[in-house]
């Protein structure tokens, strides 16, 4: 059966959508462990709200704290990303198979091959909506009166 709710997987996901949270996550890719003060440097907001989205990002497993004195270090945890691209990648599968099998269709499908013009026919032939209609076009009355300032 189809495990529908997985809090974990929530947790990620959720962890994930805040732009400064991935932005927080990038800089954790570039180096190993940083302090919190570190990573809130490039940031245009205060260290508690900082702070904020760590504990987020610690709830869902996506970054390890360790205290060392005074100093709190940050570190990068893969395991509930990997989570969330296996859930990714199974849509990934289904999407591509199913554009395979349009491609496929569509290779299999016997189109007509376009005729070469004629040396008697125009180069563009001409469409029906080009004749003439049966009705004129309707001309407008004389003008109405105008305001004067």
């Amino acid at each position: 059966m189809v495990k529908y709710q997985d809090a974990a997987l929530d947790r990620t996901f959720a962890a994930l959508s805040d732009p400064t949270r991935r932005a927080l996550l990038a800089r954790l890719v570039e180096k190993e462990s940083l302090s919190v003060s570190e990573l809130a440097r490039p940031f245009p907001m205060s260290l508690p709200a900082i702070m904020k989205h760590l504990d987020v990002l610690s709830d869902a497993g996506l970054i390890a704290r360790e205290k060392i004195g005074r100093t709190v270090a940050c570190r990068l945890t893969a395991q509930p990303m990997e989570q969330a691209m296996d859930w990714l990648n199974r849509y990934a599968r289904f999407w591509s198979e199913s554009f395979d099998r349009l491609a496929a269709l569509l290779e299999e499908e016997s189109w007509p091959k376009p005729q070469p013009p004629s040396p008697h026919s125009p180069s563009v032939p001409a469409s029906p909506s080009r004749g003439v209609s049966a009705r004129g076009r309707k001309r407008s009355g004389p003008r109405g009166p105008t305001r004067k300032s």
